[in-house]
């Protein structure tokens, strides 16, 4: 077996052995790997663990050697943050994908030697699930997923009586649902910087949000709900294997007035099941907070994502979350903040907070 970085030629590769293992993910394909360099500027440092042998012949010469496992990482260097090294920045998950223990550990210990050598503060290991045993792990962040039915009526007996009553209210205030790609982008972004500004955190820059679109083409959309022609909520979904995957959302605050936060999940999920989607991944969320919280009132039981350190240059794993007693001062006078302010200094801000 032997590691090395991941080179363009072996983007195929890389992509099959990914939608074929058990625990790949959106985020671990190339095509994350893509937009976190044009949207961040950030260099990535994918391993590919391999055998040491091709498979190439005369009759085949196009043959690649076998991969055993992948590990793809990204360097975060800021002059006001620590120095780091994650799988993956910007995703909810990434980690190791290997074919067995020996490959995970090799990955591991190359990535461990490559953050020493390049002084940085510590790794960060995203794994959804089995973690590596001699890590600390951090208890903050939550996966969602649930089955959907193919039958939409079983899907909407499926939602908690009290949610259920929400989407039903959306239901009857004859709001609009409109599915679309770039061209509802604008409308997107205003709802989803409002709604960053009012949770005191700053906010991506839309041509983010564009790079995701044409990367993933049409296994990515956009879904506003609009009451006489006035947009109420948003969301961004991407679609991998048979899962939708609703990552970026947004809302303006009369949408609860409508029912249409609710409503807007409800759309969305029908539209999946219609489109053949098995899975429901409502993405991560911190423990105890108000997304946490509403993720469960739809009948999504939490499940803890392991998040996992090796401290090289630190010795406390680091708390960059908005709870942390610290950033409830500059939270405070960011909600207070102009919103094209926000819109201005967000991005340049947020690209240092994977």
């Amino acid at each position: 077996m032997k590691i090395r970085l991941y080179q363009k030629s072996d983007r195929r590769a890389w992509d099959q052995y990914i939608m074929t293992h058990p625990a790949g993910t959106i985020f671990h394909l190339s095509g994350w790997k893509r937009v976190v360099e044009q949207s961040f500027g950030h260099k990535a440092h994918y391993l590919l663990a391999e055998s040491s042998f091709s498979t190439a012949t005369s009759k085949n010469p196009d043959s690649e050697a076998q991969i055993l496992g992948v590990l793809p990482l990204f360097t975060i260097k800021s002059l006001f943050f620590v120095r780091s090294m994650v799988s993956l920045p910007f995703a909810s998950c990434g980690g190791i994908l290997a074919n067995d223990d020996v490959v995970r550990k090799a990955l591991y210990r190359k990535a461990v030697t490559f953050t020493k050598s390049t002084a940085l503060d510590y790794l960060e290991l995203r794994n959804e699930n089995n973690p590596l045993p001699e890590l600390p792990v951090k208890d903050l962040y939550y996966g969602f997923k649930k089955e959907i039915f193919a039958d939409n009526d079983e899907n909407l007996k499926a939602i908690p009586r009290k949610t259920r009553r929400m989407v039903r209210k959306g239901m009857n205030n004859s709001l609009k649902a409109v599915f679309g790609s770039a061209e509802l982008l604008s409308q997107f972004y205003a709802l989803f910087a409002s709604s960053y500004r009012g949770f005191g955190t700053p906010v991506f820059s839309k041509k983010h949000l564009e790079i995701i679109l044409e990367e993933f083409g049409e296994k990515s959309n956009i879904l506003i709900i609009s009451k006489e022609g006035r947009p109420l909520t948003g969301v961004l979904s991407i679609y991998f294997k048979d899962q939708v995957i609703p990552y970026y959302s947004g809302a303006y605050p009369e949408s609860r007035e409508y029912g249409a936060n609710d409503y807007l999940y409800w759309v969305l999920m029908s539209d999946a099941a219609d489109r053949g989607c098995r899975v429901f991944d409502f993405g991560r969320s911190k423990k105890d907070t108000g997304p946490f919280h509403f993720k469960r009132h739809w009948g999504f039981e939490p499940y803890p994502l392991h998040y996992q350190y090796y401290l090289n240059n630190i010795q406390k794993i680091p708390n960059t979350s908005p709870a942390n007693p610290k950033y409830r001062g500059p939270i405070e006078i960011w909600k207070r903040l102009p919103l094209w302010l926000t819109k201005l200094v967000g991005p340049r801000i947020v690209k240092y907070i994977p």
